[in-house]
């Protein structure tokens, strides 16, 4: 390994660590003198005309609007997205946990927009790149020298027959991702399973997913909440793991598998949720011999998740391999442009990369983008790499979380070795999931982590 790329590593480390402590009080922390150190001293902005389209104003968006900002004077920037409220989204399983209040994860979109930029407060219709322009829900041309997609994922409840997200919080039906009211109303029927006990069914889609950990998660959650009200052995666990690991990261899927044998969650491998019945409580899932139904008492619905309809329908999807059926933007997994459009890049859930869809990897990829897409106004070069960085503080019970963070290869990170084993169940990872990550989060969005 070349010094270059050992020096490189070394900072990211460094930065990761920056990232996960800065909300932690700074200075009452042992390595928090590290961060200093790998600052980048701030350039004087670069001066250009470039018109720079963002389309999403969720975290991948409001991040790379900030750090545009930020490095440039004259440009023009403009955000496309309808959505008036911000959700951080990362403490949505926090609130279904009965841990935090609804409201925990909502802001104002504009809070977090810097001065400067325009935001167009509608939908993105149509993305044109042969064009060079995006088209907006009213019609609207937006035209562009570089495009940012950053439209986040879809949540295709349609994917499962007779799913209604208006049910949500009834009859023993609980869904997480679909809105923070969601979370909270999932909490209630949590709640009521927690005191009477019955048959739990947990589990995820077959697609591409935002935060893959939440699902697991929820099903430590539900385990520890039967426990402390004295009624786990009323309870029937079970997590139906969509292919033959609980994890894509092998070490990681071995511990969960031990964990859940010695909790007695009973797993299921190869069941993917393709229909319900709420009015019965019925789960039909279909397995390698055929399909099966299961009768519950608790369900957590997590659906199949696609780009959304705008991207799939564009020319920026991949063309075959994995990411194609669901149409994930075709990016260098390196350096998030775009492989046939090089003034297009795809950062966030949208993009079409082996990790990622989590707000931690957005912390790692908009810089990467942002750089290139600098690097290309100045007429600079970039050596900034995406190495697939993705971190996931995975809850195991109320007060112990494991940090996991890890690469493009399965390599687990340690962003504070000596401090924090990433397999072990710590209080101190719990106080980053619940006390750190939203401060650090909302810096992040800001242009300052």
């Amino acid at each position: 390994m070349n010094k270059p790329v050992n020096a490189h590593s070394a900072r990211g480390a460094l930065q990761r660590r920056g990232f996960l402590t800065a909300a932690l009080g700074g200075a009452a922390w042992p390595l928090a003198q590290g961060p200093a150190a790998a600052q980048t001293p701030v350039s004087a902005p670069t001066t250009t005309k470039a018109r720079i389209v963002i389309a999403g104003g969720g975290a991948a968006g409001l991040t790379a609007a900030s750090r545009l900002s930020a490095a440039l004077q004259g440009a023009t920037i403009i955000v496309i997205d309808p959505r008036k409220e911000h959700f951080y989204q990362p403490g949505f399983t926090l609130v279904a946990a009965g841990v935090k209040a609804q409201d925990y994860v909502v802001s104002q979109t504009g809070d977090h927009l810097p001065r400067g930029v325009e935001w167009i407060a509608e939908g993105v219709a149509e993305i044109d790149p042969d064009g060079k322009q995006v088209v907006t829900s009213s019609g609207k041309k937006v035209a562009y020298d570089y495009l940012i997609v950053a439209t986040g994922l879809e949540l295709n409840y349609g994917g499962i027959e007779g799913m209604d997200t208006r049910l949500i919080g009834e009859n023993g039906l609980g869904s997480i991702y679909a809105s923070p009211a969601a979370a909270s109303a999932t909490w209630k029927v949590l709640s009521k399973f927690a005191d009477e006990g019955g048959v739990g069914l947990f589990g995820r889609p077959a697609s591409e997913m935002k935060c893959a950990g939440a699902p697991l998660k929820y099903t430590f959650i539900s385990d520890d909440h039967l426990r402390r009200r004295g009624n786990r052995v009323k309870a029937e666990l079970h997590y139906m793991a969509h292919n033959k690991a609980l994890f894509g990261v092998p070490i990681v899927s071995e511990r969960v598998r031990m964990l859940f044998e010695d909790r007695g969650v009973n797993v299921h491998r190869d069941h993917v949720l393709v229909a319900i019945d709420p009015g019965q409580r019925l789960a039909t899932y279909k397995t390698p011999t055929g399909m099966q139904q299961l009768k519950y008492d608790f369900i957590n619905v997590v659906p199949p998740m696609r780009a959304p309809e705008a991207v799939r329908n564009s020319p920026l999807p991949w063309k075959d391999g994995p990411w194609a059926a669901d149409g994930w933007i075709e990016v260098d997994k390196g350096t998030l442009r775009h492989m046939r459009y090089p003034q297009v890049f795809g950062v966030g859930d949208v993009a079409g990369v082996p990790k990622g869809k989590t707000a931690a990897s957005v912390k790692w990829q908009v810089p990467v983008a942002v750089s290139h897409l600098l690097a290309d106004i100045t007429g600079k070069a970039s050596q900034e790499v995406y190495n697939g960085y993705t971190s996931c503080p995975l809850i195991t019970k109320l007060g112990r979380a494991m940090l996991i963070e890890f690469d493009y290869k399965d390599n687990l990170v340690m962003s504070f070795p000596g401090m924090i084993a990433p397999l072990e169940e710590l209080w101190i990872s719990w106080v980053m999931k619940t006390m750190a990550l939203k401060p650090t989060y909302l810096s992040m969005l800001r242009g300052r982590a």
